[in-house]
Order: C-alpha cells, then structure tokens, then sequence
C-alpha cells in the first residue's frame, strides 16, 4: 500500500517502474530548475504591457500550463494579450541565453541511466518549441531524447489527459509501458488522466495519483538496484 504522503521504499518504486521501457519526461520544474525564470519573465512582461494584473498574479498558480493559457488567464484580450506572450517568451529566452536556467541536480545522470540502460526517454512538455530548444541547448540535455513534444505541437496543454495522449500516439507508446515524471499539480493531472504511472518530484505537496520521489538522485538510486537490488 502507498503511504498516505504519496512515498514509497526504493524496492516499491523499482517494482512499481520494472519493465516499462519508455519515460515520457517534463522539463520545466522537473528536469531544470526554470520556474523563477518563467515567474520573473511573466511579471516583467505583465507590468510592461498589463499592469493592473500584476498585483494578482502568482505564477505557482499555473506552473506546468502554456504561456498561452497563463495569459488568457489574466483576463486581457486582443492585440495586448498576443504582444504579452510573445513579450514574455522573448524575455524567457533572454533570460535562458544569460545562463540563469540551471538543470536539477541528478538531471543528466538520470537520463544517462534511463538511455544507457535500455529505456527510452522523450520529453513531453508545455514549453514553447524556441523556449524549450534554448534550455536543452543551454543545461546539455537535448541529446538524451527520442522525441520532443512541446506546447505548440498539440491543440492542448496541461492538465488536460489529451496532451499526454497525444505524445503516446505520437511515438506509439503504450501507457502499461511507460513512466512519466512530472513537478506539478497541472502536469500530474495530465498524465494520471492519460493512464500512466507518474512519478513526481520537486514538489512540496503531493498531486492525487502520483507517486511523490524526493528528487532526480533517488530516481536514479532506485533505478540502479532494481528489484532485489539488481538492474
């Protein structure tokens, strides 16, 4: 049985993950430590072009969902609601050139053992294609992945189950062998509906229907005992 927080032993989780081959992985929040990068180019971008929301905006609110979808949620429309996303990602990208996105310690470790070890790992995010492009590139992650899909490649986004839906179709992927790893409520909403199992990290509160890990580095503890301690 789960524990009541969501956590399980190292021999729990590597039986629960045995022999699924394929992990679908997010990036903002679970691979790379971008959401004070995301908050600070949204507020910067609000307060120039928006003003009067910036008092109510809190970006936890909304971590793991579209830029797109955060905008329509401030209530501005028209002409300013579009000039505010493209403001924003511009600000973001700027931001990832100028070295403040960092991955999560255990980040390439753990994609290193998911991929040398004979699992397939893509990346199934919410992130811009631009946005997402220049992180990969920046925290050297971008050559661990089969597959990449980001906010632009689907007609939705996080938490709706469609988004993760339509990566397993993408890529032929069975849910019953696949692991997905996710930070946030938006995302584990996303992937719990699609049927997979999901892992979360980096989050101080569970999400309903995950299984909460401590961070990357135990991931990659577990994955390298196996069940009864071997791969």
């Amino acid at each position: 049985m789960t524990p009541a927080d969501g956590r399980l032993g190292h021999e729990g989780l590597a039986a629960m993950v045995a022999g699924r081959r394929v992990w679908l992985c997010d990036l903002d929040g679970t691979l790379v430590d971008s959401a004070p990068v995301h908050a600070a180019a949204f507020r910067a971008a609000i307060g120039e072009l928006a003003p009067s929301a910036l008092g109510s905006f809190r970006y936890d609110a909304h971590a793991g969902a579209t830029t797109r979808e955060v905008v329509a949620g401030l209530g501005v429309g028209g002409d300013v609601a579009e000039r505010l996303v493209r403001r924003k990602q511009r600000l973001y990208r700027e931001y990832v050139e100028a070295g403040r996105v960092a991955s999560f310690p255990g980040a390439g470790r753990l994609l290193d053992r998911l991929t040398s070890g004979g699992r397939t790992a893509y990346l199934v995010t919410s992130g811009s294609r631009g946005s997402v492009e220049r992180v990969l590139a920046a925290c050297s992650l971008g050559g661990y992945f089969s597959g990449v899909l980001t906010g632009d490649d689907a007609p939705s986004g996080k938490p709706d189950p469609a988004f993760y839906r339509h990566a397993c179709e993408r890529w032929s992927v069975d849910p019953d062998d696949a692991v997905a790893l996710e930070d946030s409520e938006h995302g584990v909403a996303s992937a719990v509906g699609a049927g997979l199992v999901t892992l979360q990290v980096n989050a101080a509160e569970p999400a309903a229907g995950a299984t909460q890990v401590r961070d990357l580095d135990e991931i990659v503890d577990f994955l390298g005992r196996g069940v009864n301690g071997s791969e």
